[in-house]
């Protein structure tokens, strides 16, 4: 790499070409170690590049500080406030940025981020708040800081900006710390300083000292507070009528939103520019196009919160007055002059541009992509990447392989190794790639998507030899806690049921003298008016009759009725108990086929699946594969939430199945969920000699003849269908594995027919919510239990807001849903305010399709609805 970097530094435009993403990373990391800048400021597209390019500077430049400044995660004019764990590493950044540390420093951020206007510098310098352990410190004065600077109150520190007061121990999760601090008081003196982990509250190390920063980018004082009531009412006049925003800020309360109106609460705002004076700056490719698109945006809500205002505001929602865009906001012309006045780099991949001022040529172009070695069926995926190392290597370019984890990268190994490929290192940064011997070639662990070549070196991601990957980096995991808890109240008219007197209707509390000393009772009324008072000493004798009270009879009391009812019931339990036992008895003392997983065959299948797997994943399926492999029929159960990776354990279960030689059966309680896992499975066993059916309402009379002929005559390897695959004319010819899926949709009897299909298959059952009874033979040991606690390395964690309504609001989810390419559901709560809903929509919202669905409508339409949503 042949780049001059006191060119880079000079003011005015430069294009970068030949600058592929993951190269540009390397560029990065070179420019900031060649001190030629003081700082460098990279400004990403969006917040999923700059967490890719601060990776990747991990590796290519692991002895450069790396600062990442996040945007808002919230439209402009949006009501709801920014996500509190991004706020904190927002002024985690900018206190640092405002210390003046440096230099050879580099600090990512987005497009977004650069064009909104932030708080000035001295903010953060006059409201950070230091103690060591020793000192004197005033608690009402720390209390005080923690109300001011957005601190808010929790009896359970579990996220970063909460804090809890029990006594002389005060808890703060501080913004940019990793986790929760506990400040243990003795009088006025902080005794000590102790880091926890949040979802244990156990203590994990000692500290000698503690720096609080500001968790707002907002302050509620006095001068705030008056700041913010006269610019309000400069802009928008008197304020009449019912206004939250100003009432809340005026009462010294929080208000959700409230950093849209941002510049009211500060004499002046500054642009991450000001906090950076002396820097470089460099752009993604493609930043110039998201910076047109942000301007867009911003003047598209300004638009229409303003034409809703114009139309009588509250008429449709809650007021709210919007701020000018460039009280908030950078415009055209003052971002082109910030840029304009700087060392401001453009990176592109593709050839030198014609009609540059200024251009340099950093040599690399785009990898290679091994698409078309995927899809031809007469050429090993992993030979032809074996071909091209070696040409790599005669070409004198140093090899570099990524995986998206350790785990991914150890198969990446083994499978190379086992196609021919030798000098595969494993490695962690950049120095270590530089310090190997020419010819060998390095497996790093890198979230890459596509793979770049210079004439020094190669890089071949994952991605490029197995298709597109679905994930992100693996974040910090937490110690999974698991437990089923179930907490319940009662009101007065609640149904309960007495152990030993039936069915009672709970009638409230009263205190009765017993003994001469009161007693605290639950009355119940019984039939006929009769009452039993219950000690709440003894409250473990009632338990709630359940969900549905409607029909339910009461029982009288002293009557042999409720005794005779438990003698059935508990017969009944005996002897279904009885039969279950005796099935899972026999099973257990019958043989079954042994089926051992195809080595290296096996090893390419797994590394089809596009995301990393978790750890109780991997626990899963190391416990099915033992089950399949010890020679007695399988009967496990897969319980997980939806997402958690259920199917992929069946799909590797799957394999291996009909890599012996054996049939495989797929049983779904929905026709959905059949297309669903019909499509999922061609597409991983594509390009394998299997063949795989469906077998529901969605597949024709003739078809589904041939696809029953296929079962008998055991040309079929795997059928998915509903319960179609119950009937009576089903016949296989070698059945090895069975999969029940979302088992609490089906009936016992239903079951037991799947299991009497052959006393010798394996089972599996796969569920997020198994009902009692299963849960209850996997507890006692009758069913084998696998659990998949722990969520995907790339799943957000859910955000529910309550707000009045609003149709910008309702317009801004919809259509950031619809340009990410995904869908939305719209509920409402009654059949007959559908139409008038789905009016108010297409007007609202004329750029995405629209269907209404619900129960009143016939099976068969509703059905085709829904396939269409699902397609």
């Amino acid at each position: 790499m042949k780049l001059n970097y006191k060119e880079l530094s000079e003011p005015g435009r430069i294009v970068i070409a030949g600058a592929p993403e993951g190269f540009d990373a390397l560029i990065l990391g070179a420019f900031a170690a060649s001190s030629a800048v003081r700082d460098l400021l990279h400004i990403a597209r969006d917040d999923a590049r700059m967490a890719l390019m601060a990776e990747a500077l991990a590796f290519f430049a692991p002895g450069v500080e790396v600062l990442t400044l996040p945007a808002w995660d919230c439209l402009p004019y949006d009501r709801m406030s920014p996500n509190g764990d991004v706020v904190s590493r927002r002024i985690d950044a900018l206190s640092r940025l405002a210390a003046g540390r440096g230099p050879g420093r580099i600090v990512l951020t987005t497009v977004n981020a650069c064009l909104q206007r932030m708080p000035p510098r001295e903010m953060f310098a006059d409201s950070t708040w230091r103690a060591h352990v020793g000192e004197t410190l005033s608690r009402d004065g720390l209390l005080g800081f923690l109300t001011r600077n957005g601190y808010s109150r929790a009896e359970t520190v579990r996220e970063p900006g909460e804090y809890a007061v029990r006594g002389g121990i005060i808890d703060i999760f501080p913004p940019g710390s990793r986790e929760p601090l506990r400040l243990d008081l003795f009088g006025e003196v902080l005794d000590g300083v102790r880091s926890f982990d949040p979802l244990s509250q156990r203590s994990t190390g000692k500290r000698q000292a503690i720096t609080l920063k500001p968790v707002s980018e907002i302050l509620l004082d006095g001068a705030t507070i008056s700041r913010f009531r006269m610019g309000y009412r400069e802009l928008f006049g008197a304020v009449a009528g019912h206004d939250p925003l100003y009432e809340a800020i005026s009462a010294g309360r929080r208000h959700i939103g409230m950093e849209h109106w941002l510049p009211l609460f500060h004499e002046r705002l500054e642009t991450v520019f000001g906090y950076l004076p002396e820097a470089a700056v460099t752009l993604d490719h493609q930043a110039e196009e998201a910076v047109e698109a942000r301007f867009d945006l911003i003047a598209e809500y300004y638009q229409a919160r303003g034409s809703l205002a114009g139309r009588g505001g509250a008429a449709d929602g809650a007021i709210y007055k919007p701020l000018p865009p460039d009280r908030l906001y950078l415009g055209r012309k003052e971002w082109k002059a910030l840029i304009g006045r700087r060392a401001a780099g453009f990176f592109s991949p593709f050839a030198a541009p014609e009609g540059e001022a200024r251009t340099v040529d950093a040599g690399g172009k785009r990898g290679r992509d091994f698409a078309d070695a995927r899809v031809r069926a007469d050429v090993n995926l992993f030979d032809a990447v074996g071909r091209t190392i070696a040409e790599e290597r005669a070409a004198k370019r140093r090899v570099i392989i990524t995986a998206y984890s350790a785990g991914a990268r150890d198969r990446l190994h083994g499978l190379l190794r086992d196609h021919g490929v030798a000098e595969l290192v494993a490695v962690d940064s950049w120095p270590d790639v530089a310090s190997l011997p020419p010819a060998a070639a390095a497996l790093i662990v890198l979230a890459l998507e596509h793979g770049f070549q210079t004439p020094e070196v190669t890089v071949i991601t994952e991605q490029d030899i197995l298709g597109e990957r679905l994930t992100r980096a693996a974040r910090r995991r937490r110690r999974a806690e698991n437990f089923i808890q179930e907490a319940s109240s009662l009101n007065e008219g609640d149904l309960v049921v007495h152990v030993e007197h039936g069915i009672g209707r709970y009638d409230g509390l009263e205190t009765l003298e017993v003994s001469g000393a009161p007693h605290d009772c639950l009355r119940l009324a019984y039939d006929g008016g009769d009452r039993l008072y219950v000690p709440v000493e003894n409250i473990e004798m009632l338990s709630r009759y359940g969900s549905e009270t409607s029909g339910a009879q009461l029982d009288r009391l002293g009557s042999a009725h409720w005794q005779a009812r438990k003698a059935r019931v508990k017969k009944r339990i005996k002897d279904i108990a009885e039969r279950l036992i005796r099935v899972a008895a026999e099973r257990h003392l019958r043989a079954a086929p042994v089926m051992a997983p195809p080595e290296g065959l096996y090893d390419e299948f797994c590394a089809r699946f596009p995301y990393p797997e978790t750890e109780d994943q991997l626990k899963s399926i190391e416990d099915t594969l033992d089950d399949l492999n010890n020679g007695r029929p399988m009967d496990r159960l897969i319980c997980g939430d939806v997402g958690f990776g259920k199917t992929e354990v069946a799909l590797r279960a799957a394999f291996i199945a009909v890599m012996s030689g054996a049939q495989v059966a797929v049983v779904v309680p929905t026709t959905l969920l059949s297309r669903q896992h019909y499509q999922t499975f061609h597409e991983r066993f594509a390009a394998l000699p299997v063949r795989i059916e469906q077998l529901s309402r969605l597949v024709s009379a003739r078809r589904a003849a041939a696809v029953k002929q296929g079962l008998a005559e055991g040309t079929v390897d795997i059928v998915i269908g509903t319960h179609a695959l119950l009937g009576k004319t089903i016949r296989f010819k070698n059945l090895g594995l069975l999969v029940v899926d979302e088992e609490q949709h089906f009936g016992v009897v239903q079951k037991e027919r799947l299991k009497a299909l052959e006393s010798d298959i394996h089972v599996l059952t796969l569920t997020a919510t198994p009902i009692p009874r299963t849960l209850q033979m996997a507890l006692t040991g009758v069913r084998e239990m696998s659990l998949i606690a722990t969520p995907p390395v790339d799943r957000l964690a859910v955000r529910t807001f309550i707000l009045p309504y609003d149709p910008v609001v309702v317009r801004e989810a919809i259509l950031r849903e619809h340009r990410r390419g995904g869908q939305a559901f719209y509920v409402c709560p009654r059949i007959e305010d559908l139409p008038r809903l789905g009016q108010r929509l297409e007007e609202l919202v004329p750029e995405v399709k629209i269907a209404t669905a619900h129960g009143r409508m016939a099976a068969g339409k509703l059905e085709r609805i829904m396939a269409g949503f699902y397609d």
